[in-house]
């Protein structure tokens, strides 16, 4: 079994996807050449894979190991109001029914990845976005903060009226660094630029699936003359881009995946500034090929912005102006120059 403690990441993350969103619970095995093996069994985080975002983004890395490597997938998805006892035995079953890796989508997972992984040593297992001890386990996990410093600096850049916003699904760490880099990305760029911070939900994890209130959330925002908003809450920021859309004369900053070149947000990628990118496909694929190799990963995989783990996307041109800038605000990250804070 092959240890990491840091992995580097360069493949840029690229797909369109249908804009249904997967049935909470529903299963679906897509099939490929594989050479005996069962597959790869993925557990998606509430949302599913057509999130056009975060889970999206870990569909994308099976879809290229079946595409390049013939293995397998089977997709599962968590339902909202889960326990970590649901979440062991989706996991569980993917393991008993022979899927070797098994990962789970989110840091929801995390303590259900340990608690399975102990109980079947032959299965690698990976989770994204949270550590989980184990000889074979492969914990995943990004520095959000960093790409969302250089979404700060593009919304500092671009807003005309001298005020941001970000909405975070649900006010917890993992979230708070996106807020953390965002608000020091602004600050850092024009102090005279204001950052309004809002959260859907304190503790649910309906923040990653309401749509809904996103949208309201985003409309209030706008009301207050705030014109670019960056929005990091999965499926639920869909409703954010929407209402900026709508509203015209604002920007949305997406998250994750590359939401301008996501189909089931095509009608509103005028509005969608860029993105900050997550390499989560690019992990899910490196773990699926070391098993497919013979020589799982363990240990922790770690994706920076140095190593292009996570990115600001450049699709539509609309920083293109302040590219420079932007270059520039990477390169002092990559250096050491500028550390990025991790919380609020």
């Amino acid at each position: 079994m092959r240890r990491v403690s840091k992995l580097v990441a360069t493949v840029a993350a690229t797909a369109a996807f249908a804009l249904t969103a997967s049935a909470c619970g529903e299963s679906s095995t897509e099939a490929g050449s594989g050479d005996g093996d069962k597959g790869a069994g993925i557990a998606f985080d509430v949302g599913g894979r057509d999130d056009q975002s975060f889970n999206e983004a870990a569909a994308r890395g099976a879809d290229r190991a079946l595409e390049e490597l013939g293995v397998e997938r089977d997709f599962q998805t968590a339902r909202n109001d889960e326990t970590d006892a649901d979440r062991e035995q989706r996991l569980s079953e993917l393991a008993q029914e022979g899927y070797n890796p098994v990962i789970g989508v989110g840091f929801l997972y995390g303590n259900a990845v340990e608690r399975v992984a102990a109980d079947y040593p032959d299965t690698t297992f990976g989770v994204v976005d949270s550590v989980s001890d184990g000889d074979n386990v492969y914990s995943m996990i990004f520095a959000e903060h960093e790409g969302s410093y250089l979404a700060g600096v593009a919304a500092a850049l671009k807003s005309e009226t001298g005020k941001v916003g970000f909405i975070g699904g649900v006010n917890i760490p993992l979230i708070q660094k996106f807020e953390a880099g965002f608000t020091q990305g602004v600050n850092d760029t024009d102090a005279d630029v204001s950052v309004d911070v809002q959260y859907l939900y304190a503790d649910d994890d309906r923040g990653f699936t309401d749509v809904a209130k996103a949208k309201e959330q985003a409309n209030g925002m706008l009301g207050r003359d705030i014109d670019v908003i960056y929005t990091a809450a999965g499926l639920a920021g869909n409703g954010s881009i929407e209402e900026v859309a709508a509203h015209g004369n604002a920007w949305a900053i997406g998250v994750d995946s590359d939401q301008h070149q996501q189909d089931g947000l095509a009608e509103y990628q005028d509005s969608i500034l860029t993105s900050v990118v997550k390499g989560v496909d690019v992990a899910v694929f490196d773990l699926i090929k070391s098993v497919h190799e013979g020589e799982p990963l363990s240990g922790l995989g770690e994706y920076s912005l140095a190593d292009d783990g996570v990115s600001l996307a450049t699709s539509g041109g609309f920083i293109d102006d302040i590219q420079e800038q932007i270059d520039e605000a990477r390169q002092r990250i990559a250096d050491g120059e500028t550390e990025v804070r991790d919380s609020p």
